[in-house]
């Protein structure tokens, strides 16, 4: 198999939303299961997302959980999802998406380096850059 890094986000009583949204955003398939399942039967976190994966056909892959009781929760001060590549189409619809509800720091345009590249964060408070690759010289 080979080694692959994705982002594991923590969520505050709405990793399923959120998940589900970016199922939404990125396509694929998305496996959810509670702290219930995994033996937290009747406790009040029974109901929380424990883990939750998402994957797509392009490779993408994301994975996230409710914070447990009695843990702290600090929302996007700690993690930035990098998305890049060179299918504009589909790199922007991405973008559209993700921007929808949220807060543009960069607008999606040509950058100096020669990339289109933006900014933003969703509206459950996770940064996002997105990164069109240019013409090659």
């Amino acid at each position: 198999m080979t080694t692959r890094l994705n982002p594991y986000i923590s969520f505050k009583d709405n990793a399923r939303e959120a998940m589900e949204f970016y199922k939404d955003v990125f396509g694929g398939t998305l496996t959810v299961n509670t702290f219930g399942e995994f033996g937290a039967a009747g406790t009040p976190d029974a109901d929380k997302v424990m883990h939750a994966t998402l994957e797509n056909d392009q490779g993408l892959a994301l994975m996230g959980a409710d914070t447990p009781s009695g843990m702290d929760y600090s929302p996007g001060n700690n993690i930035s999802i990098s998305l890049s590549g060179d299918d504009t189409d589909l790199l922007r619809g991405y973008w559209e998406k993700l921007s929808a509800g949220g807060t543009v720091a960069v607008a999606l345009e040509a950058q100096m380096w020669g990339d289109i590249f933006g900014m933003c964060v969703d509206r459950f408070g996770i940064p996002w850059m997105v990164n069109i690759a240019g013409p090659q010289a």
